[in-house]
């Protein structure tokens, strides 16, 4: 099932992107990048593509891409839930070039799965966090896929993290299971897009088997995954979120009452009305889901 939201025209993120390349590249960065885009734009061939996909971090450095806060808002506004915050420069300009070579749909997605083949790890991460710009969303469910199954935890987060994508286009099985896998390689649950709104029950029966494992192997469970079991606490879920009230410690404890603030059953607020004082301190802003750690 699709959760698409309207497609934005490419061309103004692509535009976007070169402005802000631009304004942190030097006078012969920006010139070779213009050159390039030029080349693509008028019909460059796949060898060209792979050339300047793979002379961008030569040609145009490392560096991070440094938007500010103006910037940002421009992304989120051209396509939302886009966060190019932590984007390196060779990663947009790699972008940029795929978003100027895409004059064709199915000859697009050949070529972003030939350069995914041959791909070293920097080059994936581009390739990966540009999957919102490209044209066609849904002809690239599968290429998210092959992302979120990557061993190597950068790759999966550039699908993951700061991404609308997998919000919009994952099946409920193949989300939940990105939501699992985070936690599984250690990767925050804050920074996936649309977390929140793509809770699920089966999602929230899921994590609470994973912290049931872990408990009995006697080890720690991430305060995080109680985000999205909250909106369903209810029967042996809420029963979890005593359990985290009574023996858990200060981030359990804290992550408890999160949880439980977003739960509709009536039994779960009267448990939450028993730990007035941590629910006050959350109500004032003073605890959320990114500081649960920082709790004591």
């Amino acid at each position: 099932m699709s959760h698409a939201m309207p497609e934005v025209p490419r061309m103004s993120a692509a535009l976007a992107l070169q402005q802000w390349l631009e304004a942190r590249l030097d006078d012969a960065g920006a010139q070779w990048l213009r050159d390039a885009v030029a080349s693509m734009a008028g019909g460059g061939t796949d060898r060209e593509l792979f050339r300047c996909v793979s002379l961008a971090s030569r040609k145009l450095g490392k560096a991070p891409l440094g938007l500010d806060r103006e910037a940002l808002a421009t992304a989120a506004a051209l396509r939302p839930g886009w966060d190019p915050s932590s984007w390196r420069i060779d990663q947009a300009a790699r972008v940029r070039l795929l978003l100027a070579a895409a004059t064709d749909s199915d000859r697009f997605v050949r070529r972003l799965d030939q350069l995914c083949a041959t791909a070293d790890v920097d080059e994936l991460v581009a390739f990966y966090r540009g999957l919102p710009l490209y044209p066609d969303a849904p002809r690239h469910r599968l290429r998210a896929a092959e992302g979120l199954r990557s061993n190597m935890k950068v790759v999966f987060e550039a699908v993951a993290h700061g991404n609308p994508y997998p919000a919009e286009q994952l099946a409920q099985d193949a989300w939940n299971q990105m939501v699992l896998k985070a936690l599984f390689v250690g990767s925050a649950l804050d920074p996936i897009v649309g977390l929140d709104q793509r809770a699920n029950a089966a999602l929230a029966r899921m994590l609470s088997d994973y912290a049931h494992e872990r408990w009995a192997a006697r080890r720690p469970v991430n305060p995080e995954l109680w985000r999205c079991v909250g909106p369903f606490a209810a029967g042996p879920l809420l029963d979890d979120l005593q359990r985290l009230l009574e023996r858990g410690t200060p981030p359990e404890q804290a992550a408890a009452v999160l949880a439980l603030g977003s739960a509709g059953d009536a039994q779960a607020q009267r448990l939450l009305a028993r730990h007035a004082g941590l629910r006050d301190r959350v109500a004032a802003g003073a605890i959320g889901w990114t500081t649960t750690h920082q709790f004591h």
